[in-house]
């Protein structure tokens, strides 16, 4: 049986809950501004949050660190760079590691990032969502395509050249003219990354209880998704996930780690971590080590009040061996690479045996191929990747 000889890569997420303005297509833990913001002492807890969560990374290696939301950008410099130089005193963090700080355009001030390269921020991710105006007022975004387009330009002008452009389509009234003018807007602002992927209406949102009009149906939508995704290519960017596109070498390396199945500490209001705790002695699942999963307490006063104390913990689990396939499968399929069966066996403690048959399966229905080790979706199985997922469901 293979077990968990060795520790996958560390990441460290980070959480920030708060935004300007709640968007109605949003089911993030966020939460609209109200007054001003505790971010001082929201840094405090954060600091607090990882010492409680250290025990279980000691001596490990952070290969990335993101900041995500929310809104990390209504967050000052000096305060990042607080978070960051206390957090590499706890943390062994690795040379040159990637650190990346979401931005909504409408936050965006000018010297803000400058500050943010200073304090070890090296990728900005920009939530722009649409260059047209009227898609982003039915969108409720708080900025507009002339902020967008300066934020990028300011933050390439403070030095940042690992810039990611979040766009949408399949919007409120969109047609196909208008999705590809989206894109080619983004290419003229030439990223290194540019993440693309529809609108959906999840449960627990505006949208979800009052959807709005106009909503392109599922022919025009697909007719949109391959004219973007032709577009992208012929500018040089190569996707490498479902819904990540990026220059040659400018992959997110936090989110490869994620698709890769490696592990990652999340501290902050509502944020998740999955940690992989060695092998031991103990009988049962113990002798092949832990996956745990850990998420904090969602709202921002209860975190705040409980921060650094197991009280901050709004639940954990133990991932099963059962439903280690399923949950390796639901991040490596999204992957156009694909896996190798050592990883899967490195990642889950399980030995390749126990999928063989699904992987049989999978590629009888023409959704996956495996060339050697490695196991890969195929067109056919990128576009039906949720079925592909769900056969390793226990």
């Amino acid at each position: 049986m293979a077990t968990l000889l060795s520790l996958p890569p560390l990441s460290l997420y980070v959480h920030v809950p708060w935004c300007v303005r709640k968007c109605p297509y949003c089911d993030f833990n966020s939460h609209e501004r109200r007054g001003e913001l505790p971010l001082a002492q929201y840094v405090d807890a954060l600091l607090a949050d990882l010492d409680h969560d250290l025990p279980l990374a000691w001596g490990r290696t952070v290969h990335s660190v993101f900041f995500g939301g929310g809104t990390p950008s209504l967050m000052p410099a000096e305060l990042v760079d607080r978070f960051l130089q206390a957090a590499s005193a706890r943390l062994r963090f690795a040379p040159g590691l990637e650190v990346t700080l979401e931005a909504n355009p409408g936050t965006a001030e000018h010297g803000r990032f400058e500050g943010y390269r200073a304090a070890g921020v090296t990728r900005i991710s920009f939530g722009i969502q649409s260059f047209d105006d009227a898609c982003l007022r039915r969108l409720g975004r708080i900025h507009d395509s002339g902020e967008a387009e300066r934020a990028v330009k300011q933050a390439q002008d403070a030095g940042f050249d690992n810039l990611n452009l979040d766009l949408m389509y399949a919007l409120p009234e969109q047609t196909l003219a208008m999705a590809e003018r989206d894109v080619e807007r983004a290419i003229a602002l030439r990223p290194a990354h540019i993440s693309h992927y529809q609108l959906t209406l999840e449960p627990n949102t505006l949208f979800a209880a009052r959807p709005p009009a106009g909503l392109p149906d599922d022919d025009l939508a697909w007719d949109m998704q391959e004219r973007c995704q032709a577009r992208l290519a012929a500018a040089g960017y190569a996707q490498y996930e479902t819904s990540a596109y990026a220059l040659p070498g400018r992959q997110c390396a936090h989110n490869l780690n994620y698709w890769r199945f490696g592990d990652y500490l999340g501290i902050g209001a509502g944020a998740h971590g999955k940690l992989t705790l060695p092998a031991t002695d103990a009988p049962s699942e113990a002798a092949e080590g832990t996956l745990l999963r850990r998420w904090k307490r969602k709202h921002p006063a209860e975190y705040l009040a409980h921060a650094g104390t197991a009280a901050a913990i709004g639940g954990e689990e133990t991932v099963a061996p059962a439903q280690r396939p399923f949950e390796f499968m639901l991040n490596a399929l999204r992957l156009h690479e694909g896996f190798t069966l050592a990883l899967f066996e490195a990642r889950t403690g399980l030995p390749r045996a126990a999928i063989a048959a699904r992987l049989r399966q999978a590629e009888a229905r023409g959704w996956l191929q495996q060339a050697g080790d490695r196991v890969l979706p195929t067109a056919l199985g990128r576009r039906f990747a949720n079925d592909a997922i769900a056969l390793f469901l226990d």
